[in-house]
């Protein structure tokens, strides 16, 4: 059976018909010299490769669209309103909620446990920041998590960071049933095709949502193709693409958690956490480049990134430069790093996996990393720097840190708010749909050429208004 698509605007081609059969792209041109089964007319759309989402934490995700969101809370007014509202329209359950940020709020604080509880009575309740290192979290909650009291990062009044953030987002996720995490699973692939992305990459781990959350996500049918990274050193789980992603070397700037090498602008008495020393760091690398697994960090600040170069360093000791480069290690988001730096990771073949939204949300000098970080916000996320040295490029948006919208990414991506840091639009287009294969070692780069996957993207304004996926409809406008 033969479908043949007529009438559309073929990214990167002449051609105006593509036909598909077998779950492959067999033709691209003008006049089908054959016969077709189903003919489609797309009517003047664009097709374009599909996108990649190349850094999610899939049930969160869903979460964020079935549980609180507080994306657009502007006050911790709003947050403790909400919460309010909540709790009584269902008193029995428990309150998951997502994306608060304090930094724009008049009152440039968020909520303190005293009054979350005022709100929540005697509910558990789990907020998560909008970086998700750290959360406000109920007392009916600390108490289901007793040893986040005695953890790194307790606070008896504010938001929670490190371990005790730890404890406490276990307890919460104890409180979903497994009917929950699938709704909110099938709820986020579902958004996700809508918006044009026929893969993710899932980065689970132990402290993110949990093993069988990961095993879950990866049994799932899904409208989307799902690659999977576990974020932790050990055994590799079944089905799991590598060792990578979350894998903490450090937090996250809004939470000051981030590594840095000199004090919190806003927070002279901190300069964040740092979880992973370069030895570790070399000890993952060469035992995955060994086992042929690939292996990855988080990592965000200066001083993260600088231990990690140090890693790699150590690790190219051990198992030499030409297999370290071909095992094509990963590192998410990797905002604060030099041109030197950047040169040296791409030596050794890494994959830069990064947000563009994030400085479209935070950078500029107005935004969060000014306020955090003062004048070395202007260095953040230097999409130009890296693309400049080599590395290889893949876009995502940390769903649910911001939202899945591949074109805004792009956007982003070229018009960085600061001035020299951004990248072209046809470069920004391919770190967001072969960048994402490439980061995941797949031998098909997404591109739409004769006997390739029939997977692509339609568009009317840039709306997605169909997604197919090795020739089958994923999603279609009605």
């Amino acid at each position: 059976m033969t479908t043949l698509f007529t009438g559309a605007r073929v990214h990167g081609s002449p051609a105006t018909s593509l036909a598909v059969a077998g779950g492959l792209l067999t033709w691209l041109g003008h006049d089908y010299p054959g016969q077709a089964t189903t003919t489609v007319d797309l009517a003047g759309a664009l097709v374009t490769p599909a996108f990649v989402d190349a850094h999610v934490h899939a049930t969160a995700a869903g979460l964020l669209r079935t549980g609180l969101d507080l994306t657009a809370a502007t006050s911790l007014t709003d947050v403790l309103d909400a919460v309010r509202d909540r709790v009584a329209a269902a008193p029995a359950e428990p309150v998951w909620g997502h994306g608060w940020d304090e930094t724009a709020w008049p009152d440039n604080r968020p909520p303190t446990r005293a009054e979350l509880d005022a709100a929540a009575g005697d509910t558990p309740v789990y907020l998560s920041r909008v970086d998700v290192h750290s959360a406000l979290a109920s007392t009916a909650l600390v108490e289901l998590a007793p040893a986040a009291r005695t953890a790194p990062g307790w606070s008896p009044d504010g938001p929670l960071t490190r371990d005790a953030h730890h404890h406490v987002r276990g307890a919460a996720r104890a409180g979903l049933s497994a009917e929950q995490r699938h709704a909110a699973q099938r709820a986020f692939l579902t958004h996700a095709a809508s918006r044009g992305v026929a893969s993710v990459h899932e980065c689970g781990g132990p402290d993110i949502a949990g093993r069988e959350d990961f095993d879950e996500l990866l049994a799932l049918d899904s409208p989307v193709e799902v690659v999977g990274y576990w974020g932790e050193r050990g055994p590799c789980p079944p089905g799991a693409r590598g060792l990578a992603g979350d894998l903490f070397v450090d937090g996250a700037l809004g939470s000051r958690t981030a590594a840095l090498h000199a004090p919190y602008t806003d927070a002279p008495h901190t300069s964040g956490a740092r979880y992973l020393d370069a030895e570790q760091i070399a000890a993952h690398l060469v035992a995955c480049t060994e086992a042929g697994r690939q292996a990855g960090f988080h990592v965000i600040g200066d001083a993260a990134v600088a231990e990690v170069v140090a890693g790699f360093r150590r690790a190219e000791k051990v198992v030499g430069e030409q297999a370290l480069a071909g095992s094509r290690h990963r590192l998410e988001h990797l905002e604060m790093i030099t041109a030197e730096q950047a040169d040296e990771l791409a030596r050794l073949g890494v994959v830069a996996s990064v947000q563009p939204l994030f400085d479209a949300a935070w950078g500029g000098r107005e935004g969060m990393y000014a306020q955090r970080l003062g004048a070395r916000a202007a260095a953040l996320n230097p999409f130009a720097t890296l693309a400049a040295a080599g590395l290889t490029l893949a876009f995502g948006s940390d769903a649910p840190v911001t939202p899945v919208d591949p074109w805004a990414t792009v956007d982003a991506a070229v018009h960085h708010r600061t001035p020299g840091s951004g990248i072209d639009e046809a470069a920004a287009f391919a770190a967001h749909t072969r960048g994402g294969r490439i980061a995941a070692g797949q031998d098909w780069t997404g591109d739409l050429t004769p006997g390739a996957p029939a997977t692509f993207a339609v568009w009317r304004e840039r709306r997605c208004v169909r997604l197919v996926r090795d020739g089958t409809t994923m999603f279609e406008v009605s």
